[in-house]
């Protein structure tokens, strides 16, 4: 019963980080608000990279110490009622200064950093929505398309926020709908990411025009780098997460991803293909 093998533990583990190192692109969904956006969108992004990773190690590297009876921290019986990075950190402020209160403070700055990290999210697809619906390309554009007079795109806003509380909503009925819904989002937006560089080293290579933030000689082994790492993400996220495998614990992300996947290139072929013409742009380059 379980998982053994340390090696597909420490597989399955790097998934985790690759959770928190999503949405750093951010700030390319904003870009059109930014100023000197081809430079400072590029530093947005690295900027996001390099702190996500260094204050997420140091946050991991502290966690994973007080980590100590793991089955205790699982179990719905303990004070944080199966919550482990909770339990963990009551436990280790209890321990050292007799009182909890200390952890309590820890997991409220992460439910502040969850909260940005969720603002980020919404920030991020209502400008994914306004940009679609721009390109004629999301049903009912004429609507999303409309913005308020401080310029904000209010209506896709609130389509935004209220998407992902519905599906938030999933988890109270189904943890594995949920669980579903968002392998699609983390794997569908890392594949989102590959696709442009895996052009970009391949049929652009030569017809690729730099912009002022750029790599150099060494962009196209970065580029390669970056696709096969989300090749080698593809193939974890669709790993089983638990065995014996059930229904209650199956890993439904190549279904849902492919499923995607199917539904985007039917939508192309059929329809999309004939009236699609590509990003419109709102200023004479």
């Amino acid at each position: 019963m379980g998982i053994h093998g340390k090696a597909y533990i420490l597989a399955l583990g790097l998934l985790t980080s690759q959770y928190s190192l999503l949405g750093y692109d951010a700030s390319a969904h904003m870009i059109e608000e930014t100023k000197n956006a081809d430079w400072s969108g590029p530093m947005g992004i690295i900027s996001s990279v390099a702190l996500s990773t260094t204050f997420g190690w140091i946050f991991l590297v502290a966690l994973t110490s007080i980590v100590t009876d793991i089955p205790y921290l699982l179990s719905p019986d303990n004070d944080a009622g199966g919550y482990a990075v909770a339990q963990a950190l009551y436990a280790a402020f209890d321990r050292r200064y007799g009182s909890g209160v200390g952890g309590l403070v820890c997991v409220g700055v992460v439910a502040v950093g969850v909260f940005f990290a969720g603002a980020m999210c919404i920030a991020s697809n209502s400008r994914m929505g306004y940009a679609f619906s721009r390109d004629r390309a999301m049903p009912l554009s004429r609507v999303w398309l409309r913005v308020s007079k401080n310029e904000v795109p209010l209506n896709v806003v609130w389509l935004s926020v209220v998407v992902a509380f519905v599906m938030a909503l999933t988890s109270l009925g189904s943890q594995v709908a949920f669980q579903a819904m968002v392998s699609i989002a983390t794997l569908g937006q890392y594949i989102a990411y590959a696709l442009p560089i895996f052009f970009r080293v391949t049929t652009a290579r030569r017809s690729f025009v730099p912009g002022p933030f750029h790599l150099g000689r060494y962009g196209v082994a970065v580029g390669w780098a970056a696709v096969l790492w989300v090749a080698f993400l593809t193939v974890l996220f669709s790993l089983p997460v638990a065995y014996p495998v059930a229904k209650d614990n199956f890993n439904y992300t190549p279904v849902a991803v492919g499923g995607v996947l199917l539904l985007s290139v039917g939508a192309w072929v059929v329809n999309a293909r004939f009236w699609f013409q590509g990003p419109i742009t709102n200023v004479d380059l």
